[in-house]
């Protein structure tokens, strides 16, 4: 299952180990780069901005795509991957049938139609963070990244509409064993895409993972 991530995932991909020490040597920064840090160092270089939604359209980050053409659009490529019970797939990439754990709130969810992709960092959210100084390839990329399993899940769609665009100053999963995780990804997303957090975003990363483990992630950079 995409949504199960064990800290032992930085022994598989590690191209470059970050010190934890405050004077840790940067971080490699080109696209493609990958990057082995822990989570904590990997939040302390996250830039901080004041955010600014101006301007922010749905619409401006063109989703779900069929980015190999092979007639599954992004959607459906992640209810397929992360599928715990397989659904059969119909004409033109109908899914029917198939179960699906959704981490956010501890439940199973029999058949596609309960089910919503969340972007782990908001369309909205990437946008107040520095997206909107993106092309609109770029922003097209985010919205359908199947390179990086933490970018999209699927979740109840009660979930995903209750985390809406918010941060998780404003909003944490109700699964309370799963909050670890989910801010861990949440820094491994933002390192991924060079995005920004606000100082309110910055004080809730740093309370929860102050809870947690401090596990190493691993991020191919994508800007």
């Amino acid at each position: 299952m995409r949504f199960v991530r064990t800290t032992a995932v930085a022994a598989v991909f590690a191209a470059l180990v970050v010190p934890t020490t405050a004077h840790a040597a940067p971080v490699a920064s080109a696209p493609g780069d990958t990057v082995t840090l822990p989570v904590t160092d990997a939040l302390a270089r996250l830039p901080v901005r004041s955010e600014d939604r101006t301007g922010y359209e749905r619409t401006k980050f063109k989703h779900w795509v069929d980015a190999d053409r092979d007639g599954c659009n992004t959607r459906a490529e992640v209810l397929k991957a992360e599928a715990v019970v397989a659904p059969e797939q119909g004409a033109s990439c109908r899914l029917s049938g198939g179960a699906w754990f959704s981490p956010y709130d501890d439940r199973f969810i029999q058949g596609p139609g309960g089910l919503d992709i969340d972007h782990l960092v908001p369309l909205a959210e990437a946008w107040d963070s520095g997206a909107s100084a993106w092309s609109a390839k770029e922003r097209e990329a985010y919205a359908n990244d199947l390179g990086d399993d933490r970018a999209l899940i699927a979740v109840s769609a009660a979930s995903n509409r209750s985390k809406a665009d918010q941060d998780p100053s404003t909003w944490l999963p109700p699964a309370v064993g799963y909050r670890c995780q989910y801010v861990t990804d949440w820094v491994a997303d933002k390192t991924r895409w060079g995005l920004s957090i606000d100082t309110g975003e910055q004080a809730a990363l740093t309370e929860v993972l102050g809870n947690c483990p401090d596990v190493p992630v691993t991020v191919t950079l994508a800007r």
